[in-house]
């Protein structure tokens, strides 16, 4: 396939373009500097896109987004994050819509936020949205799509969870603690956390682009787990104790609103996946996690 890409520069990705060339895809990222060589510039925020560049795609993939965890979630910086993913969305939406020759698929990401706190409850994707910025977020984040969907294409919402990837997100920090003998659960422990392998995330990308499927897809690990099941699995990939919990209100007072959400618990289960064949290579935390930090516990 030809592939338009948004987000390749990336946590996610830097892993997913070299893995979709290794496919035999032709990848095209889109940036907003001076383009080099097999690049395409465009301004999402001011809504321009070479159409013709849409137009010779057979698939689209928007990864585009500020980073969630990355700064104080000020006024100022949660526009940020709302707008970074609505008008790179509208954007490529609305250049496929307008393509002589559209697209047959747009892969949009979204995350598992959408469903709120869901305390014990078990959510999939017929589940409706919760509440919180972060739920209210990815219904407008996923509604930008609508254009495209209208015009035809096949639109896929990748709503993620948490990507286990040893230098980036979640286990970053993570392994620092417990690899400095300071590692704990957050909070209560009892908030179930929706994780997923680097190369099952990678894999899912891939399925959902050879498979007719549409609407929204959780990309989570088969078997969610409590944030101190979590912990004592790190502990064990580690060699690592499990003693120095980070209480909730230490969490809100280090990083404020976010803490909250960092707290939520989420019962996602990839129920779509699942029920469309899709093999996991790490179905439990404790392989996963052993996947993503194997070359660093020598």
């Amino acid at each position: 396939m030809q592939i338009l890409i948004a987000g390749a520069s990336g946590f996610l990705g830097q892993h997913l373009v070299p893995h979709l060339r290794e496919a035999g895809h032709r990848v095209t990222p889109l940036v907003r500097r001076p383009p080099r060589p097999g690049e395409v510039r465009w301004d999402p925020t001011a809504g321009v896109l070479d159409g013709t560049v849409v137009a010779a795609a057979d698939a689209v993939i928007n990864l585009a987004g500020a980073g969630v965890g990355d700064k104080r979630w000020t006024g100022e910086y949660k526009k940020v994050l709302v707008d970074s993913r609505v008008d790179s969305t509208q954007t490529l939406a609305r250049a496929i819509a307008a393509a002589p020759t559209r697209p047959k698929v747009l892969l949009n990401a979204s995350a598992v936020g959408y469903y709120g706190d869901t305390g014990e409850r078990a959510v999939d994707e017929s589940s409706p949205a919760g509440e919180g910025f972060l739920a209210d977020l990815c219904k407008v984040w996923e509604a930008a799509t609508h254009p495209a969907e209208d015009a035809g294409t096949r639109v896929a919402l990748m709503r993620t969870g948490f990507p286990l990837d040893r230098d980036a997100g979640l286990l970053k920090p993570l392994y620092l603690q417990f690899k400095l003998f300071a590692g704990g659960r957050m909070g209560s422990g009892r908030q179930y956390l929706p994780w997923i392998s680097v190369p099952d995330w990678l894999a899912a990308v891939t399925f959902l682009l050879e498979r007719d499927l549409s609407g929204p897809v959780n990309l989570t690990g088969p078997q969610p787990v409590t944030n101190a099941e979590f912990s004592a699995a790190l502990a064990r990939v580690l060699h690592r104790p499990n003693l120095l919990p980070v209480p909730g209100f230490a969490l809100r007072a280090a990083v404020g609103e976010f803490g909250g959400e960092a707290l939520a618990s989420q019962r996602v289960l990839p129920a779509v996946l699942v029920r469309e064949g899709f093999s996991f290579a790490h179905r439990t935390v404790d392989e996963a996690l052993q996947q993503a930090v194997s070359s660093i516990t020598q």
